[in-house]
């Protein structure tokens, strides 16, 4: 469960988002709104890269400002549009992360396979087209053990075979795992194929949860 606590993230004293209390059941949740009303800035500040007012935590345990380390680890993030290092490579990055989220042994491998992307692994990120740096992100937000995965317009530069790809990753953490997934889109998942539980639309500075019955999960 991600619960919020009197959220509230402006800038330059303009209200951009503000949840008094929201508990998030474990559920794949499609969030969506126009642009600038938040959802970006809702996930950056859920995974800790930007500062906010209240709290955030989940399951009642991890709070992002009483153990931020510890939050940090069990919230993964994939920016809609990333940058890294380009002076490293791909596999330079990913043993960073396992390190860092205490991965468990193979779990990288698996995920490079997963995603498809071994061929590319020792080659400097300078030389990575704008897809590639999009599914090596990708990976970089299923490393760990994490409870939560924040996925930024994730298909955006993804092909259709690397969208079923990703799916099915989305799938399998959720049913093996428990994990939850925000997942914010333009597009419409269902008709991309990736059915949600949830869909979570921003209107007037508050996030608002509307329900439907998942189909195919």
């Amino acid at each position: 469960m991600l619960q919020f606590t009197n959220y509230k993230k402006s800038y330059h004293q303009n209200l951009v988002l503000t949840i008094d209390h929201l508990e998030l059941n474990t559920a794949i949740y499609h969030l969506k709104g126009e642009n600038g009303s938040g959802k970006s800035t809702l996930l950056e500040t859920i995974a800790g890269i930007i500062p906010f007012e209240g709290d955030i935590s989940v399951n009642g345990d991890d709070s992002i400002k009483r153990n931020p380390i510890a939050f940090r680890r069990i919230i993964n993030f994939a920016e809609a549009e990333p940058t890294f290092p380009e002076f490293l490579s791909g596999l330079d990055l990913i043993n960073l992360f396992v390190k860092g989220k205490k991965a468990p042994t193979g779990q990288a491998e698996q995920l490079i396979e997963k995603i498809n992307i071994g061929d590319f692994m020792d080659h400097p990120i300078a030389n990575y087209s704008s897809g590639m740096i999009k599914k090596l992100s990708l990976v970089l937000a299923f490393i760990g053990n994490p409870k939560w995965i924040l996925l930024d317009e994730p298909l955006n530069t993804l092909d259709r075979t690397s969208r079923e790809l990703l799916f099915r990753l989305i799938r399998q953490y959720h049913t093996q795992f428990n994990t939850g997934f925000l997942i914010s889109s333009h597009q419409d998942l269902d008709e991309a194929m990736m059915t949600t539980h949830r869909t979570i639309s921003i209107d007037d500075h508050h996030l608002i949860i509307h329900a439907h019955e998942p189909k195919g999960l």
